[in-house]
């Protein structure tokens, strides 16, 4: 086995280290989700921290880690009689990101089942991860069902699984981490909130310390062994500090005045629910048993604050993370006092509105111009060329555009699609390990032969050739490409501050479907990839807000960057089905011959079946109509800024089917 790096030889990283002891004093916190960039010690940390866990006493020959003290009535591998057992070390299991339901929660032999009348079950992850650690590494990147699993077996200290009329529970209490890279993608907010604590953590910008950091790793890598003999001074008294504090742990109290300025915090932040009042209580218990106190104090409500209501903050994908101190410090000095001097302030805060957009002078006129003078349209009367960034308009709910067909990609929530849940279709030969049983397809796939096989009254005899798997439909996750317009016939500021509105609406309708987003843009001569295909939409929604404008139009160009774009993703990602979101008045006036160019780009994606919407946004009283030609061209179909909010768009990629038929 490998030995860890020490836990207590890693350098900063203060709010990490604390969250994960507190975990390790209290698993009742609720786990650990740490976001920072690649290169943080984030899953050092995590592997270092099962080192210092106390052995655990296990049955001998439970699969599921029964504490022989107290073991689980209901335990698969028992009943078992109160005894005593043998130690072994706490486990640290892996997530795979790439892990199936089975493999998570654990399989049922159903081939045994049927063939022996066996109920045999085979333990999954969470069976393995019982009173030690499960770890999940890039935990945005998991599959939302098997995160909903796992926080779930978290919350109820139990997994269940139910399936073809068997029945298995099993204790499942283990201390729950996940890390994450922001950039690549977020956690829905309902998530984020089944994890108790969460850790930002960033490089050191202290060349001290990165030195530091560069020396214990170069020792650890050159001898691992002797590194750790080192440390393990240090790690003995962490290790003993933790038993000491889960010992202390049912002796500390939490008294009237803490438990004010918890519920205080928790309603001046407007965290939803009530998940943050239990989880601060939990934690400021903990932190009080870890400093060695029976009695918790503001500074164990304060800290308590800073790690389990951040992530709670967050309404939606473009909401930054984070707490203002200020007003926690303030929130917690006026409740601090006595039960009846608790009075609360009148004076709220104050309101801190945004201030009114720029309303300069505006100039949509010209719209019934040649395309050419459409390019001048300035936010002020002077000069041509770049424009500062206008900003967004409030983003608002759209309908759901969808692609045609039905695929087999990553699971979400646009498109339909072939997956592994979902309401049943059909049923097909098992490919492999069978995994979901269509009981009605074996049952009649295996009646016709039970006179041949010597069948003559009740009962079935089932063979491996009869069984069948369920086929099952559901939700698939796009890639919504966005490809907008930046020119200077888009550079009215209310009419860019619209666009930008829309393309945010559509983001947070993206991120809510689980999509991956792509931003190309063309202005002036060329285009450029904005950002690459991510599964981070808010990285998206920062590129879009400071996206200048100005130019000429190069619609062409911006085409022809989408589809090399596409023909790129299409090689990492063949099972994920595109949507083209093309965001312009539909002028094409840069390069030579630039209609006839951007008419041929748009016919490679109607020749791919490439699935595409047009966003008009064309204003003015007098209307070219060349949004309309190009959703033609493109073989998909167009909506005005204002239809996209309407009812009237509900079928709108569908259809993009009948336009290619006719």
């Amino acid at each position: 086995m490998t030995t860890p790096f020490p836990f207590t030889a890693v350098v900063g990283q203060d709010d990490l280290r604390l969250a994960l002891l507190l975990n390790a004093v209290s698993p009742a916190v609720g786990g650990v989700l740490v976001r920072g960039e690649k290169g943080t010690a984030k899953s050092t940390a995590v592997r270092a921290l099962s080192a210092l866990l106390p052995a655990v006493a296990v049955v001998p020959g439970c699969r599921f880690s029964c504490d022989p003290a107290s073991p689980d009535p209901q335990c698969p591998d028992g009943p078992h009689e109160a005894g005593s057992g043998t130690e072994r070390a706490a486990r640290m299991v892996e997530l795979p990101v790439g892990a199936s339901e089975d493999r998570l929660v654990g399989a049922l032999d159903i081939e045994r089942a049927l063939a022996e009348g066996v109920k045999a079950f085979e333990p999954g992850l969470l069976a393995d991860a019982h009173r030690g650690i499960l770890y999940v590494d890039e935990v945005n990147l998991l599959h939302d069902h098997l995160v909903d699993l796992l926080l779930d077996a978290a919350a109820m200290g139990a997994s269940y699984v139910e399936r073809e009329g068997v029945s298995v529970r099993h204790a499942a209490k283990f201390l729950l981490v996940g890390t994450m890279n922001p950039e690549e993608g977020e956690l829905r907010p309902q998530l984020l909130d089944r994890f108790g604590l969460t850790v930002e953590v960033a490089a050191s910008r202290e060349p001290d310390q990165r030195v530091e950091v560069v020396r214990r790793r170069l020792a650890y890598d050159d001898d691992p062994a002797a590194f750790a003999a080192q440390w393990a001074r240090e790690e003995a008294a962490v290790r003993q500090r933790i038993v000491a504090a889960r010992e202390l742990l049912p002796q500390v109290r939490l008294g009237d005045a803490a438990l004010r300025q918890i519920a205080a915090t928790c309603a001046a932040f407007e965290v939803d629910g009530m998940r943050a009042d239990i989880v601060m209580a939990r934690t400021a218990t903990a932190l009080a048993a870890w400093a060695g106190r029976t009695d918790v104090l503001a500074e164990d409500v304060r800290q308590a604050a800073l790690l389990a209501l951040p992530h709670r903050r967050r309404r939606n994908p473009f909401d930054a993370p984070g707490l203002d101190e200020d007003k926690l410090d303030e929130t917690l000095e006026q409740y601090s006092g006595d039960d009846g001097d608790d009075e609360p302030d009148p004076d709220g805060p104050g309101g801190g509105g945004q201030p009114a957009p720029d309303s300069g002078p505006r100039g949509d006129g010209g719209e019934a111009a040649r395309p050419e003078a459409g390019e001048g349209e300035q936010p002020q009367a002077s000069g041509a060329g770049e424009q500062s960034a206008a900003r967004a308009t409030e983003p608002f709910r759209t309908k759901a555009l969808t692609v045609p067909g039905i695929g087999e990609g990553a699971a979400g929530r646009r498109s339909r699609a072939r997956t592994e849940h979902g309401r049943t279709t059909g049923a097909r030969r098992p490919q492999g390990t069978l995994t979901k049983l269509h009981l009605a397809a074996t049952v009649q796939a295996a009646a016709p032969y039970q006179r041949a096989r010597g069948r003559s009254g009740p009962g079935l005899v089932v063979r491996r050739d009869d069984l069948r798997q369920a086929t099952r439909e559901g939700r698939e996750g796009n890639l919504v490409l966005f490809v907008v317009d930046a020119s200077g016939s888009m550079a009215a500021r209310q009419r860019m501050s619209a666009v930008k509105g829309a393309v945010l609406s559509l983001l947070l309708d993206a991120y809510q479907r689980r999509d991956k987003v792509g931003l190309v843009t063309f202005r002036g001569t060329s285009a450029e990839v904005a950002l690459p295909p991510t599964s981070s939409v808010d990285a998206a929604a920062a590129r879009l807000e400071s996206l200048p404008t100005g130019g000429r139009t190069p619609l062409a160009a911006g085409l022809l960057k989408a589809h090399e774009v596409l023909r790129v993703e299409r090689l990492r990602d063949p099972a994920r089905r595109p949507l083209v979101v093309v965001v312009t008045d539909g002028r094409a006036t840069g390069g030579p011959e630039p209609v006839l160019l951007a008419s041929r780009a748009a016919g490679l994606f109607a020749a791919e079946g490439v699935a595409s919407v047009v966003v008009d946004c064309e204003s003015g009283p007098v209307r070219l109509g060349l949004a309309g030609q190009l959703a033609g061209e493109l073989g998909g179909t167009a909506v005005t800024l204002d239809e996209l909010r309407a009812d009237s768009i509900a079928g709108l990629v569908k259809g993009i089917q009948g336009r290619r038929a006719a």
